[in-house]
């Protein structure tokens, strides 16, 4: 009985963590989607002085695809949070 109870607070405590880690990693997943458009931004910029027009082309509209999504899920974010606020 002592180690049932025991369970239940640890699943109560696990389940607070798992909430927790999921709040992180969204914030990582929002930053970490402008760190994928700055790396195709780069991978862009060099394939470009390199000649490979193809890639660099490529690149470029990736990183625009997502720099977009980036900024319409932080307007989003940011008008969420206000009316939540008020």
């Amino acid at each position: 009985m002592i180690k049932k109870t025991l369970n239940s607070k640890s699943s109560f405590l696990n389940a607070q963590n798992v909430h927790k880690t999921h709040f992180d990693i969204n914030r990582k997943g929002i930053g970490g989607l402008l760190s994928w458009a700055i790396v195709f931004l780069i991978v862009a910029i060099v394939a470009a002085i390199f000649g490979f027009g193809g890639v660099a082309g490529t690149s470029i509209t990736i990183a625009k695809w997502l720099a977009i999504i980036f900024v319409i899920l932080f307007v989003v974010s940011v008008i969420a949070h206000t009316i939540k606020r008020a």
